[in-house]
């Protein structure tokens, strides 16, 4: 197929941003992060998967530096 000069190519994200693991797999408020985000990925929520991502990479830890 030849594209003409007013025809898009398909754009992809040059940096793609990877959903955060929980940093301490045994926090209780990580997990239930990781499950709500996962819900909200089923529902095709995509800004309850974001904020989830925010509150998962902000969520201190003892211990972890990041």
């Amino acid at each position: 197929m030849v594209r003409g000069l007013w025809q898009q190519a398909e754009q992809r994200d040059p940096f793609p941003v990877y959903d955060p693991g929980p940093a301490d797999p045994d926090c209780d408020v990580c997990v239930a992060l990781v499950a709500q985000r996962t819900e909200c990925y089923w529902l095709r929520d995509l800004s309850g998967a974001v904020d989830c991502n925010v509150e998962i990479r902000r969520h201190p830890h003892a211990g972890v530096s990041r």
